[in-house]
Order: C-alpha cells, then sequence, then structure tokens
C-alpha cells in the first residue's frame, strides 16, 4: 500500500480539525498571593475540561469549546475575579450597578483572601470621587461603601482592578 502527500495532508488536516483547541485569555485579572492563584484554579475546576495557565495578571483557558471556555469564566466571575477577553467570542461581565448617585452600596462577592486584595480593593474604591470610607476586611463576602458617588463608577473602579462583585 503507498501513501501519498495528499492523503498524509489530508489525514493531517482532519486529525487537527477533531483535535482542535480554543484558547482564550483573560487580562487585568486580580491574582496577588498564592491563595488568589488557589481561588482562581478552583474556579476553573468547575468547568470540566479546561485547563488554566494562571500568571500574575492574566488567565490563559483552553478548553474544546468556546462554550467551556465560557464556563470557566463564567466560574471566575462568580469566584469574584474578572478580567478582559481577547476574544469576543468570550464575555467577562463583571458585576454593574445602576448609573446613580448614592451614599451607601453594599458590594458582596469579591475576592479579599488577604491584605493585599484588600489594599487593591482599597485604593480602587477611594479612587472614586464622593467615596469617604469603606469596610472591605480579609476574608469578609461583603462591605459597604459610604459617600456620594456613583454606583456604576464604583463597580467600574472594581473592575478595572481584577475583581468583580453584586452591588446592592
Amino acid at each position: 500500500m503507498k501513501i501519498n502527500i495528499l492523503s498524509i495532508l489530508v489525514l493531517s488536516l482532519v486529525t487537527s480539525a477533531v483535535f482542535a483547541e480554543e484558547t482564550v485569555t483573560l487580562t487585568k485579572v486580580h491574582n496577588c498571593c498564592k491563595k488568589c492563584t488557589d481561588g482562581l484554579n478552583k474556579a476553573v475546576a468547575n468547568a470540566p475540561g479546561v485547563t488554566a495557565k494562571i500568571n500574575k495578571s492574566s488567565v490563559a483557558l483552553t478548553a474544546a469549546s468556546i462554550t467551556d471556555i465560557q464556563k470557566a469564566v463564567d466560574a471566575i466571575l462568580a469566584a469574584g475575579y474578572t478580567g478582559t477577553s481577547d476574544s469576543p467570542k468570550v464575555k467577562a461581565e463583571a458585576g454593574t450597578a445602576a448609573n446613580q448617585s448614592v451614599n451607601e452600596l453594599t458590594v458582596s462577592g469579591v475576592h479579599l483572601c488577604c491584605q493585599k486584595c484588600v489594599t487593591a480593593v482599597d485604593k480602587a474604591v477611594k479612587a472614586v470621587p464622593g467615596v469617604k470610607t469603606d469596610t472591605a476586611a480579609k476574608g469578609s463576602d461583603t462591605f459597604k461603601v459610604e459617600g456620594n458617588f456613583n454606583a456604576k463608577d464604583l463597580m467600574a473602579a472594581l473592575a478595572d482592578t481584577g475583581f468583580t462583585g453584586t452591588a446592592k
């Protein structure tokens, strides 16, 4: 049996199509310590078939499909992190709030595993015009922000720092 170059090329293309993988990278993800990395790995583990390469501020996700990668991104968001997707097919939509002035806002679900996380959240929150105080603390599930500030701007500031949560 003779195998010609055309047969090898066709077999190679078919094999590549069957085993093709997708990779999407999230950048601007908050990851300051081993606990953050562990939290990201735990979130990705909720999406079977997805592998993650986690760096200081990015997470490269690889899977057989974009759908699987989106599940991993959704799990990362649910764990309190966010980032910017390099693919228009994968959305990393951080928590938002109404575009309105408020005196107090309770934020929950933000990843706050260590003092570095708290410091990053505090810096982001206090950069929002009108914010006076916040109660973010290590290990806390919820914190309050007080002042006279725009709720949407506050959530955008958290997202720019690699965090997400829910505003009430």
